[in-house]
């Protein structure tokens, strides 16, 4: 099978790596990591195409190792194991870098097994994400790696990797591909070379029937995503619970991130369900964990599970709608004085002048009296 385009034009030396300028330029800190040579596990975060798998490469080129690279979508511990070893086998003649391309998908059962490993030296880890590592990788492999973020590439930056190609490609065609890819070098090339191998030419025409695919039309970061997202929410806010069984197979089936599935199982719980089904938020807590520990493919009967449930819930707004009200207020009126009676009076001064005098625990609610709004909002409704 030939080599695809994107991995024939991978840049071999750092001079010719397009983009990242903040990390790679002249004394910035990926680049004098490796001009130096210095050996340390790190996270590459940023969107899809931006050269997180190339980067990797180039350091590990760079400081002699053995390079090794899995996707965290199908591999496992017995694939780690097989990079690895075990303690006491591992070859010390040359260091080793395990890259781990979307290390996101990997459970916590997976990174805790990669851990120790990280933590002796025994591999310098380099992990490749398009998400919050914050949330996505445990706090102690987290805080083994450096992070460094990168940005989408600009239009001059993919003007310069379709160049590269020697593929000749009309300035509409360029000019349309640059902005379908939307900095994704990855999604363009791709484009390029179905085009080129099904059609025998480059033109504007061809790279459209190009992108008729069904891996293309679900990229993580088009219009397809949103669409079928939105669908998603729109059918459980409806109570459709057929509706968002299908767009959940949808993302399912085209490989979206589980995870990204229940965070917004998550928030549809407390943003739309709220007051009506208060337990919502505890199943889709427990979905989400369920699928952070077991992940696909049998984390999609979680998913489905908790999408069923979520789509009957009763549906009550209030809470969401109150809370944005009073924000509203907030952003107009400022911190306006807290009502006396419900300071803190911690010191004798303060009990003084006034602070906690004439607190009661249960006030009278019913005609506003009481109220421990601050003085120019009593009277106000959030919670309707």
């Amino acid at each position: 099978m030939p080599e695809p385009l994107a991995s024939r034009i991978r840049p071999t030396a750092l001079h010719d790596f397009v983009g990242q300028e903040h990390l790679v330029g002249k004394g910035k800190p990926l680049r004098v990591a490796i001009e130096k040579k210095e050996l340390f596990s790190f996270l590459l975060w940023g969107p899809p195409g931006s050269g997180k798998t190339t980067l990797a490469r180039l350091y590990a080129n760079a400081v002699g190792a053995e390079f090794y690279e899995l996707s965290a979508v199908d591999s496992g511990k017995d694939d780690i194991k097989k990079v690895l070893g075990v303690r006491g086998t591992l070859l010390k003649t040359k260091p080793k870098v395990l890259f781990v391309d979307e290390i996101h998908r990997f459970n916590k059962a997976q990174q805790d097994f990669l851990l120790p490993f990280v933590e002796r030296g025994d591999i310098t880890l380099v992990g490749a994400t398009t998400e919050n590592p914050s949330f996505e990788v445990i706090a102690p492999l987290l805080s083994r790696c450096r992070v460094f973020v990168l940005g989408e590439l600009t239009e001059n930056d993919m003007e310069k990797i379709l160049t590269r190609t020697k593929l000749k490609i009309p300035k509409d065609a360029r000019d349309w591909l640059v902005q379908m890819a939307g900095g994704d070098a990855r999604q363009a090339l791709t484009v390029l070379e179905t085009a080129d191998k099904l059609y025998g030419k480059i033109s504007l025409k061809s790279l459209k029937e190009a992108v008729q695919s069904k891996h293309l039309r679900y990229d993580k970061k088009g219009e397809e995503h949103y669409n079928t997202i939105s669908a998603f929410i729109k059918s459980m806010r409806a109570g459709q619970s057929d509706a968002a069984i299908y767009y959940l197979a949808r993302m399912v089936q085209a490989g979206e991130d589980p995870k990204f599935i229940a965070r917004r199982m998550v928030v549809f719980a407390s943003e739309d369900i709220g007051l009506g089904t208060p337990t919502a938020l505890v199943v889709a807590n427990a979905v989400f964990d369920a699928v952070n520990k077991i992940g696909y493919p049998e984390a999609t009967i979680n998913l489905a599970h908790g999408v069923a449930y979520l789509a009957q819930c009763k549906k009550d707004r209030r809470a969401y709608d109150a809370v944005f009200a009073a924000l509203e207020d907030v952003k107009q009126f400022g911190n306006l004085p807290i009502p006396m009676n419900i300071r803190n009076a911690p010191t004798k001064l303060m009990k003084e002048l006034g602070y906690h005098k004439g607190y009661k625990m249960y006030p009278d609610r019913e005609n506003g009296k009481d109220s421990y709004l601050p003085e120019k909002l009593k009277g106000k409704k959030y919670l309707k």
